[in-house]
């Protein structure tokens, strides 16, 4: 088995916690992505796929606005004009 000096560990340990930060943070936002689309769809019914995948090219902090608004949008058209002001 090959010596690896306490730099490479440690770089690699470092690399290893990234990844796994980053993981978390993409699952977070899938999660509120599916969470805020069901809200949705409760709320107004099956809404269309371009919504759907609108809401999927929100970046956490919209995605968060998103949530803070949506039980006060009137409807389908107040939703669509939101997504195409972000």
């Amino acid at each position: 088995m090959p010596l690896i000096s306490p730099s490479l560990e440690l770089a690699g340990e470092k690399g290893r916690e990234e990844g796994r930060e980053e993981g978390r943070k993409e699952g977070e936002q899938i999660g509120q992505q599916k969470l805020i689309i069901r809200l949705l769809n409760q709320r107004f019914g099956e809404i269309e796929t371009t919504l759907v995948e609108q809401v999927y090219r929100l970046s956490v902090k919209q995605l968060e606005e998103l949530t803070d608004v949506l039980l006060i949008l009137p409807g389908v058209t107040d939703l669509e004009h939101w997504l195409q002001n972000k």
